[in-house]
């Protein structure tokens, strides 16, 4: 496979708080807001800090009216403003505007949106494309100097303008999901290993810039095959189980069929039906609760990535803003 020569990495966004009661991001973007004069100059690219939902981040609520993270299909993007929209919508075209916009040259070369789980996930890439090759080289980048905690890339197979989340905004772009840790509260090892991943982030942008060729291979990726709800009362809609302490906090462990699911209320193990076995992820997240999720399951798969360099003829200086 021939080296790939890709445009320059100008402009990048890391946003946090786009949950505004997934703390991580929130504090990471504060502190960087803090010492970006210190940094000003020095970089070969521009990076703007974003708030992402400042209205829940100041309620340390998810959100207030709407999931601001299912805000950004171009059909919501385009859609009519009026007193009566959501604060949340309106925010999705605010930054559409300022980071985008969607598909547009003028859209953010690199948008790093930073999130938590409930999950014992570690540090997952979560992406609508398996062949976005910036993407997956930063990722590969991480999962080899990243010693603290595994490192794993999540596909959403969905077409650009149905992406919902705010990282699709960009040219290239990817949520940075962390955990566990709980919403509305701050772990120290979570919060140094998203600061350790957004500095080798940078890193390998620096040495793309300069022109560093990135010499191809395979990496693994995890592609979304279903969600699987909790048991429910058929009449009521309340949930009658939990998941099952064989499987709690074993995301990525393969989930055979057969294997135990959820264990129910009355003391029932339910055991899993599905045909193949699959890979669970987002193993009871918390806030999946409300939107009928109890895990979603993956296959996994090698995807071979070419060797990249950066054509720098539209290298531009810039500076944190």
């Amino acid at each position: 496979m021939s080296t790939v020569s890709l445009p320059a990495l100008s402009r990048v966004a890391v946003c946090g708080g786009t949950h505004g009661n997934e703390l991580t991001g929130v504090y990471l973007v504060r502190e960087r807001l803090k010492k970006k004069q210190q940094r000003e100059g020095q970089e070969s690219f521009s990076v703007t800090m974003v708030m992402g939902n400042p209205r829940a981040v100041q309620q340390c609520r998810r959100y207030t009216e709407a999931d601001l993270n299912r805000c950004f299909t171009r059909a919501t993007l385009n859609s009519p403003i009026s007193d009566k929209t959501p604060y949340e919508i309106v925010r999705s075209q605010e930054l559409n505007g300022l980071l985008g916009p969607k598909g547009s040259p003028k859209a953010m070369d690199l948008v790093c949106d930073l999130h938590n789980t409930t999950a014992n996930m570690g540090l997952c890439f979560i992406t609508f494309s398996d062949s976005d090759w910036i993407s997956l080289h930063i990722y590969r980048h991480l999962q080899r100097e990243l010693a603290t905690i595994p490192v794993r890339y999540i596909h959403f197979d969905l077409p650009k303008s149905e992406a919902y989340s705010l990282e699709s905004v960009g040219k290239h772009g990817f949520a940075m999901e962390i955990g566990p840790q709980p919403h509305g509260s701050v772990r120290s090892n979570v919060f140094v290993a998203m600061q350790e991943g957004i500095e080798l982030m940078l890193e390998w942008i620096r040495l793309f810039n300069s022109g560093t060729l990135f010499e191809g291979g395979s990496v693994e990726v995890f592609t979304l095959v279903k969600n699987i709800d909790y048991p429910r009362d058929p009449e009521t809609r309340s949930i009658t189980a939990a998941i099952h302490p064989e499987l709690q906090d074993r995301d990525f462990c393969l989930l055979h069929p057969g294997d135990p699911l959820f264990l129910s209320f009355s003391g029932e193990t339910l055991r899993y039906k599905g045909k193949e076995p699959l890979y669970p992820f987002f193993v009871n997240e918390c806030a999946y609760y409300e939107t009928g999720i109890a895990l979603s399951l993956a296959s996994r798969r090698r995807v071979t990535i070419p060797s990249i360099q950066c054509n720098r003829d539209r290298l531009t200086m810039g500076t944190d803003a």
